[in-house]
């Protein structure tokens, strides 16, 4: 669990929440800083998210484990199409806004803290480009093993995440490099967010092609059904248990 002054995620949506506008920034390991789309995207309706977003919540069903519920926007959705939801964050005031805005059951907790003390789950969500909460290649082959062991026998795992390789700007192809002389997949990510006064600690944070996802997965228990057409770099990918 974050410490307040390391909820800067937290702190810049419930201020979104209250009426106050403020901005997020990226800060990665090599300097590189950038700013986010701003705190409505994470508050808008369903008719206004990205088409290939809205298309994967077609493969949602049964009871939902959604991964990193931010301002509860994925959930508030699926809980008005009739499923039972369960949200997960690390950002205490993320949890709070969830439930303010209606958010059924929303629970401050880590991905690595997922355990069958949670139930059996049908679908896990991991939109808002969540994948990546998996921070790298070891961790993630262990934390899709333990999915597997949460989840029913035809469960899927729809996720989101964004191909690092589309891109032609020397900052982040350098950090490819950079990456991959130190041992890790090129797009794992190390970063920090800010707000204002608040900043959480460092994380890895993962962005994976589509052959780098599926080679994740191999052996893991888990398959890619489809990727549903990227707008840009970002794409959701459809992955169900493989038959035994």
């Amino acid at each position: 669990m974050l410490a307040d002054r390391q909820d800067a995620y937290g702190h810049m949506v419930l201020d979104y929440l209250v009426g106050e506008a403020g901005q997020e920034v990226d800060e990665r390991d090599d300097g590189y800083v950038a700013t986010s789309g701003g705190p409505a995207a994470y508050f808008a309706p369903f008719g206004e998210w990205p088409r290939y977003q809205r298309e994967g919540l077609r493969y949602v069903r049964g009871r939902v484990l959604d991964v990193g519920c931010g301002a509860g926007r994925a959930a508030l959705h699926l809980q008005d199409r009739g499923h039972e939801v369960v949200g997960i964050d690390v950002s205490p005031l993320a949890v709070e806004v969830c439930r303010r805005r209606g958010v059924k059951d929303a629970r401050v907790l880590s991905i690595a803290q997922v355990s069958s003390k949670l139930g059996v789950f049908d679908t896990v969500l991991m939109y808002g480009n969540n994948f990546g909460l998996f921070g790298s290649f070891r961790r993630a082959r262990w934390l899709l093993r333990r999915f597997h062991g949460i989840t029913s026998t035809d469960a899927r795992i729809v996720a989101e995440s964004r191909d690092p390789y589309q891109t032609d700007a020397p900052e982040h192809l350098a950090y490819h490099k950079r990456n991959r002389r130190r041992g890790r997949m090129g797009g794992q990510i190390r970063l920090r967010v800010r707000y204002r006064a608040y900043k959480t600690p460092w994380f890895d944070y993962l962005l994976v092609s589509h052959d780098e996802m599926q080679v994740i997965l191999g052996g893991t228990g888990w398959r890619v059904r489809r990727f549903i057409a990227p707008e840009g770099s970002a794409y959701v990918a459809v992955i169900e248990k493989e038959r035994l």
